[in-house]
């Protein structure tokens, strides 16, 4: 019997330096975790392409041991877009880029933030480690709420 495809999961943000490759990495941590076969990754509506994941970024990711450095950004793209079971986006303007770009996403478009309570998930550029470390957290809740509600797919490891 064949094997199931993976899930695959777009995580999109403005510049995909900051909050998307951290919800990415929690993303694709998670997952393997829970035994769930994913394919996992993020996007910039900023069209940026090629530059690092925010020295910030980094740093606070290393603290719970994963590790941005070699990520670089990528502009989200229509292919991406219909690429994805999911795109789970930080703010209401990134979910109508999604929704411009490729109309047959808007039905797998879903405000990542809103699992916790919240409408968006802040950009914590320009900010301090601290502001990093909460966007960090928020991230790594709305992601693990967001695996935790997925229904049972024939592709979970046995």
């Amino acid at each position: 019997m064949p094997e199931p495809s993976p899930l695959r999961l777009l995580f999109v943000c403005t510049g995909n330096i900051c909050r998307s490759p951290m919800a990415e990495h929690q993303a694709r941590a998670y997952t393997a975790e829970r035994g769930l076969r994913a394919e996992v990754q993020s996007a910039s509506v900023m069209g940026l392409q090629g530059h690092p994941a925010h020295p910030n970024a980094i740093k606070v990711m290393g603290e719970i041991g994963l590790d941005l450095s070699a990520h670089r950004s990528q502009p989200l793209t229509p292919e991406l877009l219909r690429w994805a079971d999911w795109v789970l986006v930080m703010e209401i303007a990134h979910a109508r880029a999604c929704r411009e770009l490729e109309p047959s996403c808007d039905a797998r478009v879903l405000l990542l933030g809103s699992l916790c309570g919240q409408l968006e998930i802040s950009d914590p550029l320009g900010g301090w480690k601290g502001r990093f470390r909460r966007t960090r957290d928020e991230l790594r809740d709305c992601v693990q709420r967001f695996v935790d509600r997925l229904p049972p797919r024939p592709n979970t490891a046995s």
